[in-house]
């Protein structure tokens, strides 16, 4: 039987008609004559009221077996509720049960991490996860709406690579039948032959790092977005990142306000991410840690507590440029006024969520990548096909990636980005 069912976030389209949902029980309480059904269908939440003197006995009996994610269609006449959250109360005339949940494992009261995480399965049905999960998925949207509005291509790269853009060390290496091969650390280098064929692409798929971090800023397995520009200069560079950042928050902002509040987000903070972003080179920021008490030397990278200390003196997210050749990747255009340092900037995001971005301008030079090859004892027969870019038609070039996950937790304020992913992958965790 074919049912013309609503969804509970266009009951504002059916001010006092008789509408009929799919739906869950998430909770419920009874005064004795008046059962109260909190209700849920992914879309949103809604109360349901159904009133004993006012249905058929056989829908107060069905409302009253109702358990904690039991499944039901229910039918009502939709009310405006200034007292509710959602702004409307459904007042049921009909309930037909689906499926009654037994001990719902999951219930009201305080749960351990690593219980709550044995049954994420379950766990995403909670309001605040939930909620967390929409603003990912508005934020995945923004992302394409700005590329797209802006003439990028969206270029999917390779899962399995026969080799690494950053060194093998943290690869999850596996056999491609009779050879070696790797989960992606990064789509960057194709991308790179992709913006030579299209100009300005962007990229976004599931990376991998074989890290055994344990900290609240690193999962195994996170998604990344790419893009890469053909003729765009290392402050041009800055500039799309900046504008990008800020369209991704003002878009949170504008769809996603419901979220925001059942997160308890301070909104106010993420009213102030606009471009321009305030800037500093690494000398600056190593400056900056010696003066506030941290034993810091030039060439070394930031770590967490670093990170967090220079956040703390900005509102919005910080550039910090020019970072010693050493220390980066081998593919980064040095500085041509000074090459101990590279073309390149990491974006450090306020309120302590560490960098969200990485991005350079890439040598295009042949002779200075065939140098770096041999200075990082590169393969040129897994490589050449990298080199070749530089042989045919080299030109400036530029891109950058943007981790999801801390994105998320960053805008929606998290403790920890394991809340930021469906089923995330941590150092000790494979299931669900």
């Amino acid at each position: 039987m074919s049912r013309n069912l609503s969804m509970i976030r266009d009951v504002n389209q059916h001010i006092n008609e008789t509408v009929t949902i799919g739906c869950w029980l998430h909770n419920k309480r009874s005064s004795g004559k008046i059962q109260f059904l909190q209700l849920r269908d992914g879309s949103g939440f809604i109360q349901g009221v159904v009133v004993k003197s006012e249905v058929p006995p056989e829908v107060w009996d069905a409302a009253a077996k109702l358990t904690q994610e039991s499944s039901l269609y229910v039918t009502g006449t939709v009310r405006e509720d200034s007292r509710s959250k959602s702004g409307f109360e459904l007042n049921v005339t009909g309930v037909e049960i689906i499926q009654i949940a037994n001990d719902y494992p999951i219930t009201p009261k305080e749960h351990g991490v690593d219980y709550l995480m044995d049954h994420r399965h379950l766990w995403i049905r909670s309001p605040r996860q939930r909620a967390i999960l929409v603003i990912r998925a508005q934020i995945i949207r923004a992302v394409q709406q700005f590329f797209d509005e802006r003439g990028f291509q969206l270029v999917d790269p390779p899962i399995l690579t026969p080799s690494s853009c950053e060194g093998t060390t943290n690869l999850f290496h596996t056999k491609y039948f009779d050879e070696d091969a790797y989960l992606t650390q990064s789509g960057q280098l194709y991308m790179e032959a992709a913006a030579m064929a299209l100009g300005k692409v962007y990229s976004f798929g599931p990376t991998f790092r074989a890290e055994k971090s344990k900290t609240r800023r690193h999962l195994i397995e996170f998604w990344m977005i790419e893009p890469e520009m053909a003729f765009v200069t290392h402050e041009e560079n800055l500039e799309v990142q900046e504008q990008f950042v800020s369209h991704i928050v003002a878009s949170v902002l504008q769809h996603c306000h419901k979220e925001l509040e059942v997160l308890e987000r301070d909104t106010a903070k993420l009213e102030k991410i606009t471009a321009p972003f305030p800037r500093i080179t690494y000398d600056e920021a190593v400056k900056f840690l010696k003066a506030n008490g941290h034993e810091f030397e030039w060439g070394e990278d930031f770590g967490a507590p670093h990170e967090t200390a220079l956040a703390a003196s900005y509102e919005k997210p910080v550039f910090i440029t020019h970072w010693p050749t050493d220390i980066k990747a081998f593919y980064m255009k040095p500085d041509p006024s000074r090459p101990e340092v590279v073309l390149c900037a990491d974006m450090i995001a306020p309120e302590g969520y560490g960098e969200i971005i990485g991005g350079s301008q890439r040598i295009d030079d042949p002779e200075l990548m065939e140098k770096r090859f041999a200075e990082h004892e590169l393969s040129r027969e897994a490589y050449q096909w990298y080199m070749d870019l530089r042989k045919y038609g080299s030109v400036p070039h530029s891109g950058f990636g943007l981790g999801l996950e801390r994105t998320v937790a960053w805008i929606c304020g998290l403790e920890h980005v394991r809340e930021t992913i469906p089923f995330p992958r941590l150092l000790y965790r494979l299931y669900p």
